[in-house]
């Protein structure tokens, strides 16, 4: 079908909730109609009191394809994503094997992606000590950005930057107007040598003290402290003031960088930050020694700040939510021996993402056009799709989520697409069910069947 409408009593537009009938044409949204409007555009189809919004943007996503598809891959990880709402995401330069820190390793990845992908993706590059040359070449290519990390990635072909390292690319990524993607953890702290590069943050790792009970969650909790993130962002403000880069703090979980971001953007700088779904739905009292399907960096913190990052959330100092889908085989997570200390560090949650946003929101007197900003408008601007993706409004592309916030659903390895089911989530009960998911104006998944595959698009900056 290219011509024809939907309408919703519940469509989620620019201006808020309105009942509306939303004309379609080659892909795009033609015209927005007050009310049920059957001579709209062609046949009309009615959900009824089912929401209607853009698209899920999820800019924080780990594939690990090529070389570690055991892990992910694009073809289970796109499924999953049209099963959670999703109709866009990005995919982290690290995991994959080789990582996108140079134009051959971007190229390889894409040519990895030929007839998996069900929904858009896109591509972060990476940045590690040594790439400076390899900037100009991948923002020619088409990436939509960088990601650094300040502690040990967990990945040994994806090493830390300095802040010298920093000072050699940010500029190039300025001037391309695109953004740097930091991980705010800095074990050494500002006084450290300036070409020190501690291993001992790994994600897959431990960092905590020696003789440690490996299954306590406090000690692994204690290992990665919050003044590691703040020292970070304060780092990451400073260099982003001097060099003007569009800099984004990713999966923010210490409370106390609030108040530095905060003051970043009333001075004007281009600072954007996230958090993560499991930072708002967990909490520290509750998880319990060796559950380590919660291990990630930065780790679940207190209920306290994490009420208080839902609050910057609402506020708007924090950007967006998302997701850090960050899988691996389940004996990496270490279940049997519950140990911290040796347990991957990454939590599986793309298909969730949406539910698990909105159950916490109406736990907490939100609404559900709130999930617009946090999922959809500000994660497009984070990309360069403002306008293309993440609203519904005229000329945008019509991907598009119908939902029932009213629906709630058991999360259980049956129902989840992901390649592997380990995830902290199994047994909750979430509210809000997607329904349907449509791919530029094409219906792709309805309650739990891939009406059509391979119809994504890559996308570039």
């Amino acid at each position: 079908m290219s011509d024809y409408s939907i309408h919703s009593q519940k469509m989620a537009l620019p201006g808020g909730i309105r009942d509306a009938t939303v004309v379609i044409q080659d892909g795009r949204i033609r015209g927005i109609e007050e009310g049920f409007a059957r001579e709209a555009g062609g046949e009309v189809l009615d959900v009824g009191e089912k929401m209607v919004m853009p698209g899920v943007i999820d800019p924080h996503v780990h594939v690990n394809e090529p070389g570690r598809t055991d892990w992910e891959g694009f073809d289970t990880a796109t499924r999953s994503a049209l099963a959670g709402g999703l109709t866009t995401l990005v995919d982290m330069p690290l995991n994959a094997d080789p990582v996108t820190t140079t134009v051959e390793a971007l190229d390889k990845k894409l040519l990895s992606t030929v007839g998996k992908l069900h929904c858009n993706c896109g591509f972060w590059g990476g940045v590690v000590p040594g790439n400076e040359q390899e900037i100009g070449p991948l923002i020619a290519r088409g990436v939509l950005g960088f990601k650094a990390f300040l502690t040990h990635s967990g990945i040994d072909t994806f090493p830390n930057v300095t802040e010298a390292d920093l000072r050699k690319v940010m500029p190039l990524i300025a001037g391309a107007g695109l953004p740097l993607l930091v991980h705010c953890e800095w074990e050494r702290g500002p006084g450290a040598d300036s070409d020190e590069r501690s291993r001992s943050g790994s994600e897959a790792g431990w960092a905590g003290a020696a003789g440690a009970d490996p299954r306590s969650y406090r000690n692994y909790l204690s290992s990665r402290p919050r003044v590691w993130e703040e020292d970070a962002i304060a780092l990451m403000i400073r260099l982003c003031d001097e060099y003007r880069c569009r800099t984004h703090i990713v999966h923010l979980s210490s409370a106390g960088g609030i108040e530095l971001i905060r003051r970043a953007k009333e001075k004007g700088l281009p600072l954007t930050a996230e958090t993560g779904p499991h930072y708002l739905y967990f909490a520290a009292e509750d998880i319990k020694d060796g559950a380590t399907a919660f291990k990630c960096a930065p780790p679940i913190r207190e209920r306290g700040n994490n009420d208080r990052l839902w609050e910057a959330l609402r506020e708007g100092v924090i950007d967006f939510v998302a997701t850090d889908h960050s899988p691996a085989p389940p004996i990496m997570k270490e279940l049997e021996s519950g140990d911290f200390k040796k347990a991957w560090g990454g939590i599986s949650s793309l298909q969730l993402v949406l539910s698990v946003l909105w159950s916490v929101a109406r736990s907490k007197g939100g609404r559900p056009d709130d999930l617009v900003k946090w999922l959809c408008e500000s994660p497009a601007a984070l990309i360069g799709q403002s306008g293309r993706r993440g609203g519904i409004s005229r000329g945008a592309m019509a991907d598009l989520v119908v939902w029932d916030p009213s629906r709630s659903f058991l999360v259980t390895e049956d129902g989840l697409f992901h390649k592997h089911k380990t995830t902290p989530y199994l047994g909750e009960r979430l509210f809000g069910v997607v329904e349907q998911t449509w791919l530029r104006g094409e219906k792709v998944y309805e309650e739990g069947v891939f009406k059509k595959l391979s119809q994504g698009e890559i996308i570039y900056a």
